[in-house]
């Protein structure tokens, strides 16, 4: 009978002790490389980000968020009968303007669409205190809640809720906002991504560089990046009084048509990154590998070829009824 309970005095204490070490060395993670997670997050990559110049045929708006901010915005009125309308949301660095280029095609097809600068950008109101970064921040999501209220204000809204086009930053700020919003009834993402699901592929290669210990890179599995990237998110929203919310949960409960564009070339947010994130996406879903994209830059890429994906998807997504 001795042997039977060492046997179980083993399978109970192997796995306390094992949780008991992982807790330690979380813990010292923590204290000395969470650091160098935060360092890594608040750096801007160098992307080549599009800025328009205005155009007299778009009504120049302003609108109000909840907390008192003036947005900028511009609306462009399609001259053909009106499918839709369509909500375009900037990545970071750009300006209104820039829909355009992305939109042009639209505006002709059918659809009108809309497009505004978030707080602490372009024209649109600075936020005391508030640095602006390409990651999505809680302050997204009001500024896009800011901008479907204005759009259902107007005398020409279309009653049955718009379609999301979001590039980088936008994109996510678009499956964010959707909880909650049922009036966006379908979305196109071009270069998506979200704040752990981009961090945790780097820490596995940022810590080969701060820990030169091979049993603590190889015992570390994935879950434990994912928390440890939790606890690093979080202190920086605190520092900064913002939040940086998870896309995956969103993501997973968006289910409404998605089309998820990404570039083949990026190496920002690798193409790997991308289709895992596509994996936690509810159907109806698609998925368009652009080869010889780099980070944002399917359009320039793809041209034709990406207007008409972009064109039929809304067609069949988002079109008025005859």
């Amino acid at each position: 009978m001795e042997w039977i309970w060492t046997g179980v005095g083993i399978l109970i204490g192997l796995p306390l002790v094992v949780t008991i070490l992982l807790l330690i060395l979380f813990n010292h993670l923590r204290v000395h490389y969470v650091q160098f997670i935060e360092r890594g997050f608040l750096e801007t990559p160098l992307f080549i980000t599009p800025r328009g110049q205005p155009r007299p045929e778009a009504e120049d708006v302003r609108f109000a968020t909840t907390d008192g901010l003036k947005l900028a915005g511009c609306y462009f009125k399609t001259t053909a009968p009106r499918k839709g309308v369509v909500l375009f949301a900037l990545e970071f660095g750009s300006n209104r303007w820039s829909c355009f280029d992305y939109c042009g095609h639209l505006i002709e097809a059918g659809y009108d669409v809309f497009s505004f600068e978030p707080r602490s950008l372009g024209e649109s109101d600075r936020e005391p205190g508030l640095t602006a970064m390409h990651w999505s921040m809680d302050r997204d999501i009001a500024d896009a809640r800011a901008a479907l209220t204005y759009l259902r204000s107007r005398p020409d809204a279309d009653a049955r809720g718009i379609g999301w086009f979001g590039i980088s930053k936008g994109a996510g700020a678009g499956i964010l906002t959707a909880n909650g919003e049922p009036g966006i009834r379908c979305a196109v993402t071009d270069g998506m991504f979200s704040a752990r699901g981009t961090l945790v592929p780097y820490m596995r290669h940022w810590i080969t560089i701060f820990n030169k210990s091979y049993f603590i890179q190889g015992l570390l599995p994935s879950w434990y990046y994912w928390l440890l990237a939790g606890v690093a998110i979080r202190r920086m929203g605190r520092e900064r009084k913002v939040k940086f919310p998870d896309l995956e949960p969103s993501l997973r409960r968006f289910r409404r048509p998605l089309l998820m564009i990404h570039g083949l070339r990026d190496n920002y947010i690798r193409h790997d990154m991308a289709s895992r994130l596509f994996a936690k996406a509810s159907e109806p879903k698609e998925l368009w590998l652009i080869p010889g994209a780099n980070h944002n830059q399917g359009l320039h890429v793809a041209g034709d070829e990406y207007r008409r994906r972009v064109v039929e998807f809304f067609d069949k997504h988002l079109r008025q009824s005859p």
